[in-house]
């Protein structure tokens, strides 16, 4: 017979006929599965859920609160996204163009062909480094996108996706860099965060550190499935993320695939503007037209480096065919290491992120996270 485990006091508010996520929400407390954890909900603009509980630290001496910040991880690549559809959006680039047209060097190895969109939906072919690096070199912009720019691609490039989990961000920021001129994480900061107060950064100052929640890693390593060239390229080698350097530099650092940190709120309103037309506060940070675009599926079919069959827009994960976010078939978004997720629903105008620091093996769908968002479907 399993035991409870004790549910702490719960924070936030829930609108009237959702309920049923606040209950979810205990629950997975009560299962043992959470030690701190946000999820939040917007329709059609409105924040309607807003719950937090449980611990910001191992130790459980630190609450979990409405100013805590948790990673994202690769939930930071549906951020990353919506920035470079901005730019899309205002002329400046466009999804079909060569990627080689505003980065030149990126034409070495045969990869003048490759589209923004085919970098975006994780067909170039670059999931990782094959050949050894110190995995310090990540937290080197320049020497990073020089050595993808002169990678010869792991599979012909436009064939079939695999999942980029940490190069995407130096992809899609050196993109937009070229083109904005500016980081993606000063963008995000001074173009959509600071006017619209919201707490999510990609590159966390100082100052903000003592607010991060601590991690609970993962009890089990994610199942990969069969093992090839690019899954351990991507994810296996020693040197497949970065590492050397410490938490406090890996937390200011700007990598737009993996090290964002928000509260779910936060999250969960920028997902609403592509939710519900582009609108944030009553004005619009993207057309209509170019999240349908952002959204529009570019490759189906068996993933490289996942264990799943996939359907990739230009940076997003589509629901189909996991439907980790709910029933919705127009739904999408990303989902994060050890759990963390944000979606988008044009269908209902329902969006949401759920973040947490108690990290699951799970590479897509966590359990704790289907449950509330299932809970939220039931209640519309």
């Amino acid at each position: 017979m399993t035991t409870a485990a004790p549910v702490p006091d719960i924070h936030g508010h829930v609108a009237p006929g959702f309920e049923a996520v606040s209950a979810a929400f205990a629950d997975n407390f009560a299962q043992g599965e959470e030690l701190g954890a946000r999820f939040a909900l917007v329709r059609d603009g409105e924040l309607i859920v807003d719950l937090w509980a449980g611990h910001a630290d191992r130790a459980r001496t630190q609450a979990f609160t409405a100013a805590t910040l948790t990673p994202l991880f690769s939930t930071t690549k549906a951020v990353a996204a919506l920035m470079v559809a901005r730019l899309v959006d205002q002329g400046r680039l466009a999804y079909d163009q060569p990627v080689a047209e505003v980065w030149p060097e990126f034409a070495q190895a045969g990869k003048g062909e490759i589209t923004v969109e085919q970098a975006l939906s994780h067909q170039a072919g670059l999931p990782g480094f094959v050949e050894a690096v110190d995995p310090s070199l990540w937290f080197d912009w320049d020497a990073t996108c020089a050595k993808l720019a002169a990678m010869a691609p792991l599979w012909p490039p436009g064939t079939a996706s695999g999942y980029h989990p940490v190069t995407y961000g130096y992809l899609a920021g050196e993109i937009f860099r070229r083109v904005d001129g500016r980081t993606m994480g000063a963008a995000l900061r001074e173009d959509i965060a600071q006017p619209f107060d919201l707490d999510l950064w990609i590159g966390l100052p100082d100052a903000e550190h003592p607010r991060c929640a601590d991690l609970q890693r993962p009890p089990a390593f994610p199942d990969f499935g069969e093992i090839n060239i690019p899954t351990k390229a991507a994810f296996l080698e020693p040197w497949s993320s970065p590492g050397g350097r410490g938490q406090a530099e890996w937390r200011r650092a700007e990598i737009p695939s993996a090290n964002g940190h928000a509260t779910a709120p936060a999250l969960a309103r920028l997902m609403g503007t592509l939710a519900s037309g582009g609108w944030l506060d009553g004005e619009m940070i993207l057309s209509p037209p170019l999240i349908a675009e952002m959204a529009r599926e570019r490759i189906t079919g068996q993933d490289l480096v996942l264990p799943f069959g996939m359907s990739w827009g230009a940076g997003v994960m589509r629901n189909g065919p996991l439907k980790p976010w709910g029933p919705g078939e127009e739904t999408f978004g990303h989902s994060g290491w050890g759990g963390s997720c944000a979606f988008a629903d044009p269908q209902t105008g329902l969006a949401g992120a759920y973040v947490m620091n108690k990290q699951s093996a799970h590479l897509l769908g966590d359990p704790r996270a289907r449950r509330l968002i299932e809970a939220a479907y039931s209640a519309l």
